[in-house]
C-alpha cells in the first residue's frame, strides 16, 4: 500500500475539515461515553436530540443519576433511538459498574472501558480518541465505508478485519486525528448515498471502490 498517498489523504482532509470536533453533546466524559454507546446504529442528530434535554435538565448528569433513575426511568427518554431498551440496560449497568469499581469516573485504559457492558473497541477508541487524543481507530460506519471506497480495505471486509488493516497503515503524524477526519467525511462528503464525488478533495487518491 502506498504510504504517501495515504499521508497524503490525510493532509486533505486535514485542510478540508481544519477545526473538526466530535459533535455528540456532551459535558463530561461519562456523557461523551454515553453518548456515544447511544451512537450505535444510530445519528449522532438522534442522540443529541435525547441527550440535550437531559443535559439542560441536568448540566452534570453523571453515573448516580442514571443509577437512580434505573432501566424503567432511563428508557423513556431514549426511547426515541435505535435499539433504546438494550442501550438503557446496558447503560445503567455501565453506571453502577463505573460507580463500583472506577469510583465513578472513566476508565482510562482500553481493556477497562471494553470491559463494560455495551461498550465494545469502537465505542471504546472513540471515546478516548476524543477524549485524550490516544491514536485509536474506531470503526464506524463512516469510517468503514470511507477506507473501502479508498481501495484501503477490501469490500469483503468486516469492521474487525477493517479496524486491523487501518491500525498498520495510519500514518503516526494523524494517527489521532484520523478518526475524526474520516467520520466527518463520511457524514458531509462521501456520503452512502449520492456521495459528492464531483467535489471531494479525495478525488485524485480514491479508488471509488463500490461506486460503480
Amino acid at each position: 500500500m502506498d504510504k504517501k498517498k495515504i499521508s497524503l489523504t490525510f493532509s486533505l482532509l486535514e485542510q478540508k475539515w481544519p477545526n473538526v470536533k466530535c459533535e455528540l453533546i456532551h459535558n463530561t466524559s461519562f456523557q461523551l461515553l454515553l453518548a456515544v454507546m447511544l451512537s450505535a446504529q444510530t445519528t449522532d442528530k438522534s442522540v443529541n436530540k435525547v441527550m440535550g434535554p437531559i443535559l439542560d435538565k441536568k448540566k452534570d448528569f453523571g453515573p448516580n443519576d442514571l443509577k437512580e433513575l434505573k432501566e424503567e426511568g432511563f428508557y423513556p427518554l431514549i426511547k426515541t433511538i435505535g435499539l433504546a431498551k438494550t442501550k438503557a440496560k446496558n447503560a445503567v449497568l455501565m453506571a453502577n459498574i463505573i460507580l463500583d469499581k472506577f469510583q465513578g469516573n472513566v476508565p482510562r485504559k482500553d481493556e477497562e472501558l471494553q470491559s463494560l457492558p455495551g461498550v465494545g473497541i469502537k465505542t471504546s477508541h472513540v471515546v478516548l480518541n476524543i477524549l485524550y487524543g490516544d491514536p485509536l481507530i474506531g470503526v464506524d460506519t463512516h469510517v468503514y465505508r470511507l477506507s473501502q471506497r479508498l481501495g484501503w480495505v477490501p469490500m469483503s471486509a468486516s469492521r474487525n478485519q477493517a479496524h486491523d488493516v487501518l491500525v498498520k497503515i495510519l500514518p503516526k503524524k494523524y494517527a489521532a486525528k484520523a478518526n475524526i477526519l474520516m467520520v466527518n467525511h463520511g457524514r458531509y462528503v462521501c456520503m452512502a448515498r449520492n456521495p459528492q464525488c464531483g467535489d471531494c478533495v479525495l478525488s485524485k487518491v480514491c479508488s471509488k471502490e463500490g461506486l460503480t
